[in-house]
């Protein structure tokens, strides 16, 4: 049995342990244990594959494990209030920012304060497409336009939640188009009606669509993004399409909690922007959809604000309020 004497010391040692745990590490310190990427998607999504590839090249820099968990479910509030409720420097949220844009306008209250989410450093821009069924035979967003308003109601188009889904029903509504909106839970059913022709129109990450896409089944007339992608470099934006309400890029990057230090989200930024700058990283993360686009915390932080404006705009247009 542990003498009395024995115990302060013991009880000096766990204090100083738990101490050390909940100090708040510098650049040269971090980090000290392992770190954990928190995704609100599922295992085989765009945005959780270019986790792990990242994650996987990280380790070594950082000399401790990076490993990945996916957190799906509740339009993003599973996800992010982990990361939130777990207020540490080494458990990390790295999602799309299309999960919590739209969250003030589409939710009359949240779980968690906009400030908890603080930017460390964009990844990426997920490539966003606009699917109609090839058996549609539509070339086009114009082509598409005429002949939604040739046949009034007719058409149908899959309607999820996040920012995505706020742009695509602005664009809608601004360009007079009606066309029916049909709730999906989930996106992968939603493509598979798209390519059998039981919906017509779907706005979502090519990762997504890609298989129906490569099977000839979906065709892709637009993308959301404002630049082109690569590896589509026939299809035109929204507004070289002459659709300027449809623009929307889908950042995707790392966020830390509430009162991280800037010297750590400096140094875990320089460290993602090295990483994400390998050609190997860029051809890995270009063939799940993605436009490999590093940038600092600032950098970051000021392309979610630009989002946040559209969002906001779009909100107006829609006639729509911030629940908060």
């Amino acid at each position: 049995m542990m003498g009395m004497r024995a115990l302060p010391a013991v009880a000096g040692a766990l204090v100083a342990l738990m101490t050390t745990l909940a100090a708040p590490c510098n650049a040269q310190t971090w980090p000290q244990r392992t770190v954990k990427f928190i995704v609100p998607l599922g295992p085989g999504s765009g945005v959780d594959i270019t986790a792990r590839v990242l994650a996987d090249r990280l380790a070594p820099r950082w000399g401790k494990p990076v490993v990945v968990e996916n957190r799906p479910g509740g339009d993003g509030f599973v996800a992010i209030t982990a990361f939130v409720s777990a207020a540490d420097d080494h458990t990390l949220l790295f999602t799309p920012t299309s999960v919590f844009t739209a969250h003030p306008f589409q939710h009359d209250k949240l779980p968690y304060d906009a400030a908890d989410l603080v930017p460390i450093a964009r990844v990426s821009n997920t490539l966003i497409a606009v699917g109609v069924p090839a058996s549609l035979n539509i070339g086009s967003l114009a082509e598409l336009a005429a002949l939604a308003r040739a046949q009034p109601g007719k058409l149908s188009w899959a309607g999820a939640t996040g920012a995505t889904d706020f742009v695509f029903e602005g664009f809608l509504r601004g360009s007079g188009l009606d066309i029916a909106k049909i709730p999906y839970r989930d996106a992968v059913q939603a493509v598979n009606d798209l390519a059998e022709g039981r919906i017509q129109l779907y706005a979502a990450a090519l990762a997504i669509m890609r298989p129906q896409v490569q099977a000839g089944r979906v065709k892709v007339i637009a993308i959301t993004n404002r630049e082109r992608a690569p590896t589509m470099p026939d299809v035109p934006t929204g507004i070289e399409a002459g659709f300027p309400a449809l623009a929307l890029d889908g950042l995707v990057g790392l966020f830390g909690p509430r009162g991280m230090p800037a010297e750590v989200r400096n140094r875990i930024a320089a460290d993602v922007q090295s990483v994400a700058g390998d050609a190997d990283v860029i051809a890995r993360l270009s063939a799940t959809g993605q436009l490999v686009r590093p940038a600092n915390s600032a950098e970051f932080a000021a392309a979610i604000e630009q989002q946040r404006a559209t969002i906001a705009e779009v909100a107006k247009n829609l006639g729509r309020k911030a629940g908060q």
